[in-house]
């Protein structure tokens, strides 16, 4: 049975926390670059950004911040953000971070998870405050510059939040502060995307946050020579531990955008020199949509790690952008990656990777009994870790949750996964989406890849609604956005379906709309699209 081959950490166990590893990268890789904002902004070394960090991390200790104190990170792509994470982490507080498309009660609800005093975010992102602070327990906002915008005022025009400049608060010592942060300790919280109810507070200690940025270094065989681009939000686990955080360890160069762009990926990847990448869900999908430029393979990339790589996109990826090597891998922010590609391996189409079982033990079971289900067969994933640390400790303040999530004494995904008899692992879905349609079980994640794989479809969602008896459990409807506002044609995207899945897995019905409605992590909320279900402009397979 494959598995992903065993490997030794960059650092001991008894240093796998976020201030040891950066004290000692700024003494290895002192002149080295570390961090810059665009391919045409500041760049900062190793030893400039832990000089940063230090000077940020005596302010915040002057301003009254303590170890094991959460505080609030609510800011858009910037510098900014990461040297208040590292700042907050030199001194044993937890960086709980927060989405920057959050407002309202979406915004109000991690703010009460956190009980935070303290929250990091711009002027223009306070305002969202002001309707939800009677709800909130923060009395302290520390206000980043925007670029060309006007400094944040003086005179506080909140109830009871005061108002400070975290560019007031860089001390002149640039020295470790010399807090003692163990591994076991919180580094941060991190919110799930919320499809299906409210955001959950995952708190990933020190050792698991290094754990999973290790794990991808191992992934992507990350050295000190790579540069790692990323437009992915800081809020989101994928920029802070599949890219900041493995370069930190690796030595390596990230170079951070606002936000990602499809237009300009292959801009950047040119412009920024960067060898690696990452890509999440459409977003491959949305790159091979653009016009082709002969720009198009003027770049040093060797490897993206795409997370799920598109079985019908790779091959014209590409063809188009040159031979990139892609990896795989799944997990979740709550339990680390438990399948990842190994190194050099031939991965079977639509494969995720191969169980990590140095560190995890996994089962594929029936999601009602917990028994374990015949192999190849579809199952929802139990994981164990074999050494403490590298899973995540808690939800906060979900004490239910939490206990649910570990029941049996196995970590409860809510995913339905397969392996072959090779011991290769492919999602299927997850346990809430999969379909059931007369007598036969559906992956929607499977249907969708098809139809994104047409050339009239930028982005698709399916999902299963009501059939009536003779017809069987559910109904496959299919939401499609059009690629740069093309007309569907939807008698040519069935015979697509036909062409290419079994009969009982088409769509039914087909529904085009403008975009998808999203968590702000990307991730398409297909429980509000349960609820709009089959609709006036839904077109029927069965009615002409």
């Amino acid at each position: 049975m494959l598995t992903f081959p065993p490997f030794e950490p960059h650092f001991p166990r008894k240093r796998w926390t976020l201030p040891q590893v950066l004290e000692q990268q700024a003494r290895v890789y002192p002149k080295r670059p570390f961090l810059s904002w665009t391919d045409a902004g500041p760049t900062w070394t190793f030893s400039q950004t832990n000089e940063q960090v230090n000077r940020l991390a005596h302010g915040l200790a002057a301003f009254g911040v303590r170890q094991h104190e959460r505080v609030c990170i609510l800011l858009p792509n910037c510098p900014e953000f990461i040297f208040a994470w590292f700042a907050l982490n030199k001194l044993g507080a937890v960086e709980v971070a927060i989405s920057d498309a959050y407002k309202g009660s979406f915004l109000a609800h991690p703010l009460a998870l956190a009980q935070a005093r303290i929250l990091v975010t711009t002027a223009r992102l306070a305002e969202r405050l002001r309707d939800i602070e009677d709800e909130i327990a923060i009395t302290d906002l520390i206000l980043v510059d925007e670029p060309d915008s006007e400094p944040a005022p003086q005179a506080p025009p909140f109830k009871k939040m005061r108002l400070h400049r975290l560019a007031d608060l860089y001390a002149p010592q640039d020295h470790n502060p010399g807090v003692l942060v163990s591994t076991s300790d919180a580094a941060a919280v991190l919110l799930t995307s919320g499809t299906t109810g409210p955001s959950k507070g995952v708190v990933m200690p020190h050792s698991q946050f290094y754990f999973f940025a290790e794990e991808d270094v191992q992934l992507m065989q990350l050295g000190p020579d790579d540069v790692y681009m990323t437009g992915f939000p800081l809020f989101h686990g994928n920029a802070q531990f599949l890219t900041v955080y493995p370069c930190l360890i690796a030595g390596a160069h990230c170079v951070l955008y606002p936000r990602f762009s499809a237009s300009d990926w292959a801009g950047r990847a040119r412009r920024s020199g960067a060898t690696v990448t990452n890509l999440l869900g459409a977003t491959m999908a949305f790159i091979s949509a653009q016009p082709p430029s002969p720009d198009d393979r003027a770049h040093k990339l060797r490897c993206i790690y795409a997370a799920p790589l598109s079985v019908d996109l790779a091959g014209p990826f590409t063809e188009r952008f040159g031979p990139i090597q892609f990896v795989d891998g799944f997990g979740q922010t709550e339990i680390s990656n438990v399948f990842m590609t190994p190194p050099g391996a031939p991965r079977p189409p639509g494969a995720s990777g191969v169980l990590v079982d140095q560190w995890f033990e996994v089962r594929l079971a029936d999601p009602e009994t917990g028994e374990p289900v015949p192999e190849g067969q579809v199952g929802e994933l139990l994981v164990r870790h074999k050494h403490p640390g590298i899973i995540s400790t808690e939800y906060l303040g979900m004490p239910d949750k939490t206990i649910e999530s570990r029941r049996d004494l196995w970590f409860h995904t809510g995913d339905a996964l397969r392996r072959d008899a090779q011991g290769w692992y492919y999602f299927v879905d997850r346990v809430k989406d999969a379909l059931r349609r007369r007598g036969e079980n559906i992956s929607s994640f499977e249907v969708e890849a098809v139809l994104r794989s047409h050339a009239s479809v930028a982005d698709c969602a399916v999902i299963g609604v009501p059939a009536d008896q003779q017809a069987g459990e559910d109904e496959v409807m299919a939401f499609l956005v059009p690629r740069d506002g093309a007309e569907l044609d939807y008698e040519q995207i069935w015979a697509w379906c036909e062409a290419r899945m079994p009969a009982f897995m088409v769509p039914r019905y087909l529904e085009a709309m403008a975009e998808l409605p999203r968590t702000p992590t990307e991730k398409v909320r297909k429980k509000q699209l349960r609820e709009q279900g089959v609709g006036p402009r839904t077109r029927d397979r069965t009615r002409p």
